[in-house]
Parts: C-alpha cells; structure tokens; sequence
C-alpha cells in the first residue's frame, strides 16, 4: 500500500497536533488571572457544550515507554491530599462557567485514574455532579490499567455512571511487558469486555508498536487476540521515543527498539487485520466498529479532535482540565496548570489556578485550528464548508495558511492527495501520513524551536 522510500522521504520531526497551536508554544506569560478572564468569556463562545478532563497523575510503577506526566506512588496520604486540591479547584473553575451549559464529556486520564479507590473516585464524581449539568448523553470515561482492575471496580463505575472504559492492554506478549515494566492484566481481557458490555458501557483497547522485542508478526498476533474479544475501538499508538524529555527511554534502548521500516509493517499488519475483521480506521491510530459513533461520524465527515481524543463535532466541547499539568482548551485559550505537584496543591489552597502557561489564540490560529482538524479527522479539506462554519472567506483562510496550490504537487505525485479549487481529498496512503500534509498548513512551524517525534 504504501513503500518504504516514501515513508524515509516523510519521516520527518513534525507536531501530532492535538491542539493548535502546540503545546510548544505556550508561554509563562499567561497568568491565573488570564485563564479566569478565558473561562468567563468561553460562556459565550462555540462550543456551548463543557467537556471535563481529570489529570491523575499517580502510578503504582514506571512503564519505560511512558511519555505522559506522571508520579510513582502508592502513598494514600498524598492521593487525599491530592484529591482534595483536584475538588477545589474544580469548585473554583466552576464558579466563573455557566453551568447551564451541558456536560458531554467527562474523561479521566493520566497516570494510572484507577489508582485511586473507588471511594476517591466516588468523592471526586459527587463534586462534578454537583457543580455541573450532567444528564444520560454525557459521556464518562477513564483510562484504566487493567492490571489494578478487580470486577468489584468495574461494577463501582459503572454504578457511577461511567460509560466508556479505555484499557491500557499495550501488548498481550508477557516477554515484551516485562521488557517495558508494565504489568499485564488481573483479570481475563475478555472478561472485563464482557462485565463492561453487560453494564452498557463501551470499550477501547489501547496498544503501543514500536516497543523491544516486538515484530510484525508479533504484533499482528496481538492484534488477532484484540479482535477477538471484540472491544467496541482498537486504538494503536505509535510508540514516540524522545529520551531528551523523558530520560527513562533510554533504558528501552538495551533490549533494541524498532527502526521505522519494522514499526509501519507493524502497524500496516495490524491494520490489515481490524480492516478485514471489519473494525473502521479513524484519524491516525483509531479503529471502530461499524456502529461506533465515531465510524458514522467519519462518515458523516463531522468527525472532530480535542486533547481527549476523536469525539463528533455534536458531542466535542470546551475543554476545562483539572489537576496537575492539566491543559484547559478553550475556543480562545489554551492554560496548563503547573506540573509540580506541591505547586499545584499549594496554589489551588489559596484559592487560585495552578495556571503556569498558556496561549491566547487569534483569528488565524482558530481558522488554522479548525483546517489542521479537518485534515486530520475528516481526511479532507473544504474550503468553503470550513469558511462557513467559522464565519469567514474562503480567501481568508488560504491567506492566513500561506496556501498556494503548488505545495500540494509533490504530495499529488506521491499519490496521498488529490484537490481541486473547492476540496482536498486525502488517499488511503495519504491518511499513513496524514501529520505531513497538514502540517503544509501550519504557518508557525518555521518559527517552532522544539523538537517533536517522528511522524512514523
């Protein structure tokens, strides 16, 4: 489908955009007091709806992989304490948002959210309920290590109204969990599948390629056995090695870690097999069944992205975060909260955000925003259709994006796109390279000083 010197012309340092601008360029001059001033002005911004995020960085172990913000703990002294500065400062966010506005997302991330008891996480869901205007639409879900998953926890959330489970499988050989310190599962996979189903809730499988000791075939096996416990998406991320940030990398290094050509023939193994069991490939590394609601959305082309990951244009709202290194994603403002957990608590004790850094956004990052998320969740570009839906021209929008039909020559060549005057299509090979052709819109890249991993 797709040949390996295509792919070494394109494995090129580019952001994954799951926000524009990048995290990269969110600056220390943005102050607790400008994320307040963002949050009340978001009350009459589009999206109306409150998405919810929960950053619980705590977990039991370091997987070697691991590229998220986290501390290892098991101290359940400092979960309270924690969890007592996360409710206040959802008390204090709260405060300044108009509540009347639904809730459709709720999500729990980290970290390791299944950490925590079930009665800290109980306490935490009776202070959102309280707070927010939640109803049977909204959706909540956790991302959960299956090794710490008793099916009395199971039972406790779905008591509590979550409704879709992430499980952090990564792979199902024991040799490459042990290489990666990551300890596999308590329970049968299949059994939480089915304790979840039976509750009405939905479920994601989450694997990583690119990991010691993996192989096509390896992986591919891992894939099978995915498929045939029939989680409701398969989500297969590319395993992102950046030591300089996360210097626990380096110790993947000893077992060998796959170069770039063996990583696609994972992928396009893996993919090769949801494909044909029918499961439908959604952005970069999603895959649903037919019925998903992410699957009709693609097909729809009102498939859309924020920091929680796809969600339908109808269901995506504002992003408030809470907790520790927490990104809140605004219609006009990005703010990250301080990822110093004693900062944090302290700075919410006194009754102020953790607010470290952030970003106000303008006219033409909201306009390149919404092209970049077109590209990489639709799989195309309609010059029109994004004009009408932030209210302005079609040439505005190629004005601000620096667009000249000339740079999409080469990628027509290559065969990943295909335009006219009104529309450009991504191809099959294109969507494997999708970070490429959207980063031909952004007009901050050249001026971008940090380092990103590699699109493959």
């Amino acid at each position: 489908m797709i040949d390996q010197k295509l792919l070494d012309k394109y494995n090129l340092p580019l952001p994954r955009y799951t926000s524009y601008p990048p995290a990269t360029f969110f600056h220390e001059d943005f102050t607790p007091k400008d994320y307040i001033r963002a949050v009340e002005e978001s009350n009459d911004e589009e999206p109306q709806a409150i998405s919810l995020y929960l950053h619980i960085p705590f977990c039991p172990r370091l997987c070697f992989y691991c590229g998220c913000t986290t501390h290892i703990s098991r101290n359940n002294e400092l979960y309270d304490e924690y969890i007592d500065a996360l409710i206040k400062e959802i008390e204090l966010i709260a405060a300044h948002i108009d509540t009347s506005r639904p809730v459709t997302q709720i999500h729990w991330g980290g970290g390791t959210p299944n950490a925590l008891s079930i009665d800290q996480v109980e306490k935490i869901m009776n202070t959102i309920y309280h707070n927010f205007n939640t109803g049977d639409g909204s959706e909540i879900a956790m991302e959960c290590n299956p090794a710490y998953l008793t099916k009395n926890y199971i039972q406790q959330l779905l008591k509590m109204g979550f409704n879709r489970i992430s499980l952090g499988i990564q792979d199902f050989d024991e040799k490459i969990l042990i290489a990666v310190n990551r300890e596999p599962s308590a329970l049968p996979v299949q059994e939480i599948i089915e304790q979840l189903h039976n509750g009405g809730a939905s479920v994601n499988l989450d694997f990583i390629y690119g990991l010691p000791y993996q192989t096509p075939d390896s992986f591919s096996d891992t894939i099978r056995q995915a498929i045939e416990v029939q989680p409701d998406r398969i989500v297969t991320f590319s395993y992102a090695h950046v030591p300089w940030v996360k210097s626990h990398q380096k110790t993947l290094e000893k077992n060998g870690i796959p170069g770039p050509e063996e990583k696609i023939a994972m992928f396009l193994r893996g993919r090769e097999e949801m494909v044909k069991a029918g499961y439908i490939p959604i952005g970069m590394d999603h895959f649903a069944l037919p019925q998903d609601q992410l699957s009709i959305a693609l097909k729809n082309k009102t498939l859309h992205r924020n920091f929680q990951g796809y969600c339908t244009r109808e269901t995506t709202g504002q992003v408030y975060a809470f907790g520790m290194s927490a990104i809140s994603q605004l219609h006009n403002a990005y703010a990250q909260n301080t990822k110093n957990i004693p900062e944090y608590m302290e700075a919410v004790k006194k009754g102020k955000p953790a607010t470290q850094k952030g970003y106000l956004t303008d006219n033409t990052d909201i306009a390149v925003r919404e092209i970049i998320n077109e590209i990489m969740c639709n799989n195309r570009l309609n010059w029109k259709e994004v004009a009408e839906r932030i209210h302005k021209s079609e040439d505005e929008l190629k004005s601000v994006t620096h667009f000249n039909p000339n740079q999409l020559l080469p990628l027509t060549e290559d065969g990943l796109v295909t335009f006219n005057s009104e529309e450009i299509t991504v191809t099959e090979k294109g969507r494997f390279l999708i970070r490429n052709i959207a980063a031909l819109f952004d007009p901050k890249l050249k001026t971008a000083k940090k380092q990103f991993s590699k699109t493959i």
